[in-house]
């Protein structure tokens, strides 16, 4: 069972997945870079865990940053919203090896739906 959602993304996206995971009752945790400290996302969630960096790649980028940031805020769960992570097959594995719960497709999937080729034929034998 999902207790506490960490949102690993940022703006209104996180904004969004905020709002729907407390209509669910779930905690929220936002993560955010220096320069999004006083962001409204930041403010909307139920906690908030800075992640080292400034830029995109340093911090919504850093999945190691972001698996540090959801055990340091006990989450069990982690929604990458899109972009940034959410078609990271490493992260959602290392996620997974982690013992948390990713809002979205497993490793696996990513893995072979990022092949067209391999994509289109597991779609085909799916009718």
């Amino acid at each position: 069972m999902i207790t506490t959602l960490l949102v690993a993304n940022r703006g209104e996206i996180a904004r969004r997945v905020i709002r729907t995971a407390r209509a669910m009752g779930l905690r929220t945790v936002a993560v955010y870079s220096e320069p999004d400290a006083a962001a409204a996302f930041v403010r909307d969630a139920d906690a908030a865990v800075p992640l080292p960096g400034r830029t995109g790649t340093e911090t919504y980028l850093n999945g190691e940053a972001v698996l540090a940031a959801a055990r340091r805020a006990g989450a069990d769960a982690v929604h990458p919203g899109y972009g940034f992570l959410s078609e990271n097959a490493g992260f959602a594995a290392a996620c997974a090896r982690e013992g948390l719960v990713v809002v979205g497709p497993p490793a696996a999937a990513m893995t072979a739906m990022a092949v067209k080729t391999e994509a289109r034929r597991i779609a085909e034998r799916a009718g």
